[in-house]
């Protein structure tokens, strides 16, 4: 067994604990506060990321981590675990289920592994090893010229001034633009359902784990500069299903 199989298994096993918490939570009337950026956080995203800590305290304590809500730890390990315990919490307290909880393992701060698991509808893909599954079944992306892609981002409001203009040509490029889907889109796009994701002004936690699922079916994840996704990022993400896809999106947000 590989070094990077033990942490798949590792990071599945994370579902046990995390899903209750969400059954917990998901559609019951609970308390919202509102962070410092405006964005929602609920006691489910905190409780989710004490799980996942508890977790890694008890089998990896050595390792560091990045969490959306409970701050980063020892970031100059070897190993460092990114984690958005409700990745769409305005998915998840207006009742929709594609809100996921996102995992993803840095080894000397490169994506190995990523996970996304959508607790409401049962649904994970886990990509690792080049590779990528859902649930637990191989997954692959699918070609599409540009003009008849589908491709996923928030909402264009994000978009302001030239970022504007750049959105504004993907839009026109291709054939179907769908909003709001959060890191679902990712999944969506792994196993060819879709083509891309875009998406400006993000956090590593709500990015990293959706490299390995992409990339592992085949297709292609970087910053809009075409530079490989980290933990000090430049906060824009473009996602495509193949290689071929990407460099024609990239050329577009030039």
């Amino acid at each position: 067994m590989s070094t990077h199989q033990h942490f798949a298994e590792f990071a599945l096993s994370l579902l046990d604990r995390t899903r209750p918490v969400v059954a917990q939570y998901f559609r019951k009337d609970i308390p919202i506060e509102i962070k410092s950026d405006a964005s929602p956080v609920t006691l489910c995203d905190k409780a989710v990321e004490a799980e996942i800590r508890a977790a890694l305290a008890e089998t990896f304590p050595d390792h560091g981590i990045f969490g959306e809500e409970h701050g980063k730890t020892a970031l100059d390990a070897k190993y460092v675990w990114v984690i958005d315990p409700i990745d769409g919490t305005r998915a998840f307290i207006t009742g929709v289920p594609l809100f996921g909880t996102l995992v993803a393992l840095l080894e000397d701060g490169k994506p190995i592994l990523g996970m996304i698991d959508t607790p409401a509808l049962g649904e994970t893909w886990l990509g690792v090893d080049g590779t990528t599954s859902f649930n637990g079944q191989p997954c692959k992306t699918r070609q599409r010229a540009l003009k008849d892609a589908a491709i996923f981002t928030t909402t264009p409001d994000l978009y302001k001034g030239e970022n504007q203009r750049r959105w504004l040509a993907v839009q026109n490029a291709v054939q179907t633009v769908r909003y709001g889907t959060d890191c679902y889109a990712a999944g969506l796009v792994a196993s060819g359902l879709a083509d891309g994701m875009i998406e400006v002004g993000i956090q590593p936690y709500d990015v990293l784990a959706l490299v390995n699922v992409i990339e592992g079916a085949g297709g292609k994840v970087t910053d809009w500069s075409g530079r490989p996704l980290g933990i000090d990022g430049d906060g824009t993400l473009l996602a495509a299903g193949t290689p071929e896809l990407h460099a024609e999106l990239l050329a577009l947000l030039a």
